[in-house]
């Protein structure tokens, strides 16, 4: 059960940013006892990977705080968010942590699993922020991208963090993204109705 919600934190934070989680697993791994990666994951705490993963971010960083290239952004983070997310949730499930000490051989054993269960958990997170961004810029004019960035990449980090410490914690969390993604799309049935109404 804990390694479940440690995999689904780590592909809900790589839904929003792909490259946080994956940088918080390898540093965890590298610099701490918080988490101990399996065999089939060790790459990811290397000091060369932990270093282009950085770059990564920086650049990701920067591009998604700027409106309609966050926009350019998204279109491109269509494949990596979600590759991202199927890694960090495998990746994440299969390790030993400070709250799992004998993880299920399910996640180890059967890899594509939860490669594939991150994967549609990081693409579903992707897909509602990447429709929800260009309403938020084009009702605000652009102020709301960076500002709505910013949030999403500490949501990314902290979800990171909690899913390795404390795991109950992503229940909380995710009932909290399942209130917004419903929150967003009323918003967008509404305005198209207000627009419906409006032409005619």
């Amino acid at each position: 059960m804990l390694e479940l919600l440690t995999g689904t934190g780590l592909a809900t934070a790589a839904g929003l940013n792909a490259y946080i989680p994956l940088l918080v697993i390898g540093m965890l791994d590298r610099y701490t006892n918080l988490i101990n990666l399996p065999s089939a994951w060790s790459w990811l705490s290397n000091g060369w990977v932990l270093l282009i993963l950085a770059v990564l971010l920086a650049i990701e960083f920067v591009a998604d705080k700027v409106p309609v290239v966050d926009s350019v952004n998204d279109v491109v983070q269509t494949v990596v968010r979600p590759t991202a997310g199927g890694m960090a949730f495998a990746a994440g499930s299969g390790s030993e942590t400070v709250t799992v000490t004998d993880p299920s051989a399910l996640w180890t054993q059967k890899l594509w699993i939860p490669i594939v269960i991150g994967l549609l958990i990081a693409l579903t997170v992707h897909s509602t922020k990447a429709v929800a961004r260009p309403v938020m810029n084009a009702a605000t004019l652009g102020v709301a991208a960076p500002v709505v960035s910013t949030v999403e990449d500490g949501a990314s980090a902290s979800l990171s963090v909690v899913a390795v410490i404390i795991p109950f914690l992503v229940v909380v969390f995710l009932i909290g993204l399942v209130w917004w993604m419903v929150t967003v799309s009323r918003r967008r049935r509404q305005r198209r109705t207000v627009r419906a109404l409006s032409e005619k």
